[in-house]
């Protein structure tokens, strides 16, 4: 019913305005009793076999939602009710800011896809954290950290710093995000020495916790297998806990949509089924460097229990989706968990 009625009634209206549109119909449908529990008895899928432990938490399944879809943490109750394992907000900065200027989200329903300048728009990590204060449901939550567009690259870290005191006691792990294509000279910060400085700092704030908590990096699927050694190497000498692979793409090699379309729509980042395969790559290339020393979070192109299945068998421990959830809707949760378990991964 979601791809035959529902998704072609949803596409008619521009991406970013039924975007908000759907927040506030969730918002009064879960405060309906009736059906609130409609929607958690559909949606909703548990079994112990699903259950996974990783960074030292409990996860009741292995199926989460990328940063960006909730970037404010405005839905998270609502979410976990859908039946994700985990929850990433963000990206998050210091301060609001608008993103940049729209429209900045569009469609490639002829590829399976959505390219999104977005700019880290959000309200600023202050009014998330008031927002997770207040949550009822106990789902793992994500914080992915960036730095503000004014922001020079020479004093990121004080902004990454900011997100990461202020979130602390809100959040069960953090991302930090250097590999976002709409921030200008952001992934600049993905080059070895001050990456490997920012994310020292981080762990070194992390290490005066009394409960330090597992800190991730997002990288971009546009990396070199030279970079890519970097990251395994980084990774080890800063003992940051894992990695998220992948970001969203900057290559539009191999689409399906007219090149007229690709050219008006003009620079983004590009996200979903064209990404699959280079996200699965990188996956297996980090794992075998790496000698599985590391946990990978998988995100990019998946729409269904085999594309999952298929990150997970490269040597990622989790999934993340964000496309392939506005395509193929809420039950794609359901049919990942279920093929997951069939497979007995």
């Amino acid at each position: 019913m979601y791809k035959s009625v529902i998704r072609p009634f949803l596409f008619l209206f521009d991406p970013e305005t039924i975007h908000h549109a759907i927040f506030r119909q969730l918002k009064i449908a879960f405060k309906i009793p009736v059906l609130n529990f409609f929607l958690r008895k559909y949606f909703r899928y548990e079994n112990k076999k699903l259950e996974r432990n990783l960074f030292g938490l409990s996860f009741k399944n292995p199926v989460g939602l990328a940063a960006g879809f909730d970037k404010d943490a405005k839905l998270v109750d609502e979410l976990a009710d859908l039946g994700f394992g985990f929850i990433e907000i963000g990206t998050l900065t210091p301060k609001a800011q608008s993103g940049n200027e729209k429209p900045r989200l569009f469609r490639l329903p002829e590829d399976s896809a959505i390219i999104n300048r977005m700019g880290f728009n959000n309200e600023g990590v202050a009014s998330a954290v008031e927002r997770l204060k207040r949550r009822n449901s106990r789902v793992i939550v994500g914080g992915n950290i960036g730095k503000n567009k004014i922001t020079p690259n020479e004093n990121a870290t004080e902004d990454y710093d900011k997100c990461f005191e202020a979130l602390f006691d809100v959040v069960d792990y953090f991302v930090v995000n250097v590999s976002s294509p709409n921030t200008p000279d952001l992934r600049a910060l993905q080059d070895k020495e001050p990456l490997t400085n920012l994310l020292r700092h981080i762990q070194q704030k992390n290490s005066e916790k009394e409960t330090p908590k597992p800190i991730l990096l997002k990288i971009a699927p546009d990396l070199n297998k030279d970079q890519l050694d970097d990251i395994v190497e980084i990774v080890r000498t800063t003992g940051i806990a894992g990695i998220i692979a992948t970001n969203t793409t900057i290559s539009r090699e191999n689409l399906q949509s007219s090149e007229y379309k690709i050219k008006e729509i003009g620079p983004g980042g590009l996200s979903g089924a064209p990404l699959k395969n280079q996200s699965t790559e990188i996956i297996k290339y980090l794992h075998k460097r790496s000698e599985g020393k590391f946990p990978i979070i998988a995100v990019g192109g998946i729409f269904s229990g085999e594309d999952a299945l298929e990150k997970l068998n490269a040597g990622a421990s989790l999934v993340q989706i964000y496309t392939g959830f506005i395509y193929n809707g809420p039950s794609i949760i359901k049919e990942i968990n279920k093929k997951i378990l069939k497979s007995s991964i």
